[in-house]
């Protein structure tokens, strides 16, 4: 069932049924997830924009903004309902129960690929769980389109998309990056780009990088340089618009300049750690075991 708190906006509820929709169309009755323009309108593929204009019903992660992709196509007529992060559970509850009553449902974010930063990813999973016929209309990818930008190696691409917002959880993290060696993707807020760019410098090494932003649109942009490079020019310059920061990946080199153990473990005790964060993070970095590595953490910090 689905939950009557859930809302398509600040009006309207759950409450059409698949009688509702006009099923008269050439599209066969099931899950369309449509990726939609990152930022130029001429992206949007033919197939997207035909299974929009003849679906029964429009699910999107934010109805303002894809009312607005909608008027720009041309396209009327079309309820749409809301399945973003807080809701997207029930919402592919509902989706599942119009597709088995005949509908064809077409599914979009905000921009990009459903799924990829963005809901989506329980519906799909949802659908499979339940056998149901879902299919993914491919089109624009900031990540993919940055990857390429930075004109770093793309043989290999590790997608990362957001980092942890928690200190802990994202110090653990960038460190498990440390041993990545495929080109790093990360998606990042235009206002912590130039704190991310030091923080990835500080835990990764000085390594390549770029930063893309405001990728297909009218002042799209892309800088390239080491991260120490990059960062110092986003501190004194941020950027504007969405960004995007690829990073090489893990190297020889790198091997080779690694930190030793007792520096590195006095460096984050330094910088506050507790001795079992420190191990742990260090651990991580030096892919070592953590029992060794909070031992020595701890015989650093009782010599202080």
């Amino acid at each position: 069932m689905i939950d009557g708190n859930i809302r398509t906006n600040s009006e309207n509820e759950f409450a059409e049924t698949a009688e509702g929709f006009d099923n008269n169309t050439a599209l066969k009755a099931k899950l369309y997830l449509c990726a939609t323009p990152i930022g130029n309108m001429g992206d949007i593929t033919k197939r997207v924009e035909s299974t929009l204009a003849n679906c029964d019903a429009i699910f999107c992660e934010d109805t303002r903004n894809t009312r607005s992709l909608l008027e720009k196509l041309g396209i009327k007529g079309k309820r749409l309902y809301a399945a973003h992060t807080h809701n997207e559970q029930a919402a592919a509850e509902k989706i599942a129960e119009l597709v088995r009553e005949g509908s064809a449902v077409a599914y979009v974010s905000d921009a990009g690929m459903p799924g990829i930063s963005d809901p989506g990813e329980r519906i799909v999973r949802h659908f499979i769980e339940q056998g149901l016929e879902f299919e993914v209309l491919p089109g624009a990818s900031a990540s993919l389109t940055a990857a390429i930008l930075s004109g770093l190696p793309t043989r290999r691409v590790y997608f990362v998309g957001f980092l942890p917002r928690e200190n802990k959880e994202r110090a653990e993290f960038i460190a498990e990056l440390k041993r990545v060696s495929a080109t790093i993707v990360i998606y990042e807020s235009p206002y912590r780009v130039a704190d991310t760019l030091e923080e990835l410098k500080r835990l990764l090494g000085d390594r390549q990088a770029a930063v893309s932003r405001e990728i297909t649109k009218h002042f799209e942009q892309t800088v390239r340089g080491s991260l120490s490079e990059l960062a110092e020019r986003f501190a004194k310059e941020p950027p504007k618009g969405e960004c995007v920061i690829t990073t090489a990946g893990k190297t020889e080199d790198d091997e080779a300049q690694t930190e030793s153990l007792d520096d590195m473990l006095l460096r984050l005790l330094e910088g506050g750690m507790s001795a079992k964060d420190a191990a742990k993070q260090a651990a991580l970095m030096l892919d070592m075991p953590k029992s060794e590595a909070y031992e020595r953490a701890t015989e650093l910090k009782n010599s202080k």
